[in-house]
């Protein structure tokens, strides 16, 4: 957990280990001077590192996700101490963040442009070109995995880098900071600590060619009128609160653990996170019984890690009060446990209704939340309501069903029967309040980018003189 430490030096940032409370230790955060040297330094290193070729910058990449898996085991604890992601999800997140780096560097030189067809004696072509400084900020929630994939697309395309990560794990992110500044030359990617702040400080730099940004959705609006003044690209993918639509011809204890998966995994601290559920009528009883039982499960066998902090625990109890005084019934948590640390019981609640602050807001909890609909209309009608449109999940086995999901659901990503997953490469774009642009995948090199039109001509020679 972070918290701003009360003694003389208030500014450090001082960081808590949510499992237990104890200290992990205390950062400054950078100073405005500091932000701006950086982006002086950063802008003064872009040109020399553009004129890198691509296949070298891949190859400074692949050296990248290398490092990254020699220093596994020391960022992955750097990760449990200080959100309390469970050991084996903080491996997995630098091994997915070596993996990306891996496939940028080979997809990277790769982007090219292309050839246009004009006139017989003229030459007609496109090149890509980076954009030029970019800032990265990143959230706490998979640290590694979403700098990395970032990172690696900006950096590839030839851009520099200034990398502020959260303030929830700003010793993770200074390490990986250095880790990976070794392998790139000096202040190609520069990593400044600091909290909302410094941050502000970054996007308001008139040298910032673009700003990528994964978070709130409140700091991502923030971000994006600020580069309505300072002209910079933004790249933003900020929150959701995604559907899950079940229809009454599936296996209602198979939805159940769906539910519970895309409700409770990483202490429902995910992007993608099942956020809230309209079960049919047709199957409500036993899936609400199963559902129980997944989450008893969790509870009983301690399978849930604890929230980052204690702010955050106590945003997500005020929504399940609230919901609980407006009508849901706990059938399971709902309430804090007693003791150190920030952790929070799997929570099911039945009988929510559209207009619960849980059913239409960002949780970032372990919380189901669910709603009995009459049938897949009501319940595909509510999904589809709302001002976030990051993903939603429909569990059926008709395919006009199907169809009719992806169609009517103004999100990014629409999963059916299965509450994660997806092939390689798939990169969708936010709606709404949940962000802009491509934020991975191939398309991220194309955000980092910009196309320039070549139009080479025939010119008139000089005549001869006599």
């Amino acid at each position: 957990m972070t918290i701003q430490d009360t003694r003389d030096d208030a500014s450090l940032i001082t960081v808590l280990d949510p499992r237990d409370g104890s200290l992990v230790g205390r950062l400054e955060p950078a100073t405005r001077e500091e932000v701006a040297a950086a982006v002086r330094a950063s802008r003064a290193a872009q040109p020399g590192w553009e004129d890198v070729s691509p296949e070298q910058r891949g190859r400074m990449l692949s050296a990248a996700a290398n490092a990254l898996r020699d220093h596994l085991d020391e960022l992955a604890e750097l990760n449990v101490r200080e959100t309390g992601k469970p050991i084996d999800d903080a491996r997995g997140g630098v091994e997915a963040g070596a993996n990306t780096l891996a496939q940028y560097a080979e997809l990277g030189p790769l982007q090219r442009g292309h050839s246009l067809r004009g006139g017989r004696l003229a030459s007609d072509y496109t090149v890509v070109e980076p954009r030029g400084l970019a800032v990265v900020l990143t959230p706490w929630n998979d640290p590694v995995a979403v700098a990395a994939g970032l990172l690696g697309a900006a950096l590839v395309t030839g851009n520099t880098v200034i990398h502020k990560p959260s303030e929830r794990c700003p010793h993770l992110g200074a390490r990986l900071g250095e880790i990976l500044a070794e392998v790139f030359p000096a202040d190609v990617l520069i990593t400044l600590i600091g909290a909302g702040e410094t941050g502000e400080l970054l996007t308001h730099e008139p040298d910032v060619d673009v700003v990528a940004h994964v978070g709130s959705s409140a700091t991502g609006e923030r971000i994006a009128r600020t580069a309505a003044l300072t002209r910079a690209h933004v790249i933003r993918e900020n929150g959701g609160n995604d559907p899950l639509v079940i229809d009454n011809d599936v296996d209602p204890r198979w939805a159940a653990a769906q539910a519970a998966l895309g409700s409770f995994a990483n202490a429902g601290q995910i992007c993608t996170s099942v956020e809230r559920i309209y079960v049919h009528r047709d199957i409500a009883d036993e899936f609400r019984d199963a559902l129980v039982a997944e989450a008893r499960e969790r509870n009983e066998q301690r399978l849930i890690g604890p929230l980052v902090d204690h702010r955050m625990r106590d945003e997500v109890y005020a929504q399940v009060s609230d919901a609980i005084a407006s009508g849901a019934t706990a059938l399971c948590g709902g309430e804090v446990p007693d003791g150190p640390g920030a952790w929070y019981p799997a929570t099911v609640l039945w009988d929510c209704t559209p207009d619960m602050t849980i059913m239409t807001e960002e949780t970032f909890g372990p919380v189901a939340p669910v709603q009995v609909v009459d049938d897949f209309d009501e319940g595909l009608r509510l999904a589809a309501d709302g001002r976030y449109g990051l993903a939603a999940t429909v569990l059926t086995n008709r395919i006009d069903h199907a169809n009719r999901a992806v169609a009517a659901l103004r999100v990014g990503t629409v999963k059916v029967n299965g509450v994660f997953g997806g092939a390689p490469g798939g990169a969708a774009q936010p709606r709404r309040d949940s962000g802009d642009g491509f934020g991975y995948g191939p398309e991220l090199l194309d955000e980092f980018t910009q196309v320039k039109v070549v139009h080479i001509g025939v010119g008139e020679p000089r005549e001869a003189r006599s």
